[in-house]
């Protein structure tokens, strides 16, 4: 009797766990009603007769994005603020195009596995795993057009275009709010400033060095 009680109790967490996880669709859609106050995680609903065609719709993805910056890069993201039909969807996608020698700098995103499709050039891509017991490991690839490279979640990565020409990719990200984090921006332009003295010690180096780091314009190419 104790077992069976016992195995009824795991049963019981385990199936608490599956359903702590994100649900399944409740109805066909969920639209954002990007305007409405109230905060939940996710965006409320729209009514299901306001909703039109042009809540599941966006144009001119055909249209490169402006690489004319100090990155040489520039992505053009169709997420839930773009297309509030994707809301509760669990997906998105975004364009990015390359400069010759255009850099995606190293970023995450803390919400979303990425899976990335070079349609023009060549990229030199690579992602870095979180800390283990060989330090952090880095794995990388050259792709050329019509290759695919995958991204897991969280994990920092980036794109380089080694080539003389343009280049341009579609990812496709496992969240309708990917979310972006990019790692220099962050550490180094943050609003307020992180304190020098903790990037000193954090990077080993001198904080004159941190100084002119956090000086520095860091853009963001999204």
């Amino acid at each position: 009797m104790a077992c069976h009680i016992l195995l009824f109790a795991f049963l019981a967490l385990a199936f608490s766990h599956v359903m702590a996880s994100d649900p399944s669709q409740l109805q066909d859609f969920c639209v954002a009603d990007l305007k409405s106050p109230i905060l939940v995680n996710g965006f409320v609903c729209k009514p299901p007769t306001h909703v039109t065609a042009d809540d599941f719709f966006f144009s001119s993805l055909d249209m490169p994005g402006n690489t004319s910056n100090q990155l040489g890069s520039k992505v053009t993201q169709v997420n839930v603020n773009q297309i509030a039909g994707l809301n509760t969807l669990g997906i998105s996608l975004a364009r990015i195009d390359y400069a010759p020698y255009g850099l995606n700098p190293p970023h995450t995103h803390p919400r979303a596995t990425e899976i990335l499709t070079v349609l023009e050039g060549t990229l030199y891509v690579g992602f870095v795993t979180s800390n283990t017991n060989n330090g952090n490991l880095l794995f990388t690839k050259m792709l050329k057009k019509g290759d695919v490279f995958v991204f897991p979640e969280g994990l920092i990565h980036f794109q380089f275009n080694y080539g003389p020409t343009p280049a341009v990719a579609i990812a496709a990200l496992s969240s309708q709010n990917p979310g972006v984090i990019t790692t220099a921006n962050a550490v180094f332009g943050s609003n307020p400033s992180i304190p020098d003295a903790v990037l000193a010690k954090a990077f080993q180096v001198g904080k004159d060095t941190i100084k002119y780091l956090q000086a520095q314009f860091w853009m963001d190419n999204n």
